[in-house]
């Protein structure tokens, strides 16, 4: 599993990172919201699609995978924090979409951490 992880563009985590960050950031065109709401899921889904390209474009970068559990934890609080819990569908892919973003970066986290030592960056 190592010897893959550390090739770039290979991790189905980041991959599955750049999915989600892409649906959400894409989700206003399908979902009714308010200015709130979009630009929420726009910037975080933006936010998260990008740092998984760069999970995939660097595979030994631990870091990475912590922003992209710190981005799912905002993403699953926003619509109480920002207000947008009336509507239905932004909220719940907000919700959908911080807790598969925590659970790929946390997967990710191991994975990452070997390609770190195996690559021989500190």
């Amino acid at each position: 599993m190592s010897e893959v992880s550390t090739h770039a563009w290979t991790r189905p985590h980041d991959w599955a990172e750049v999915v989600i960050g892409a649906v959400a950031a894409l989700s206003p065109l399908w979902l009714s919201t308010d200015t709130t709401a979009m630009w929420t899921l726009v910037v975080l889904g933006a936010l998260i699609a990008l740092d998984g390209l760069a999970s995939l474009a660097v595979p030994g970068a631990v870091y990475g995978e912590g922003i992209q559990i710190a981005l799912g934890v905002l993403f699953f609080i926003a619509p109480w924090v920002l207000g947008y819990t009336s509507f239905d569908g932004a909220s719940r892919t907000s919700w959908i979409a911080g807790v598969l973003t925590v659970i790929a970066g946390a997967a990710a986290m191991p994975v990452a951490t070997a390609a770190h030592r195996t690559a021989g960056q500190h």
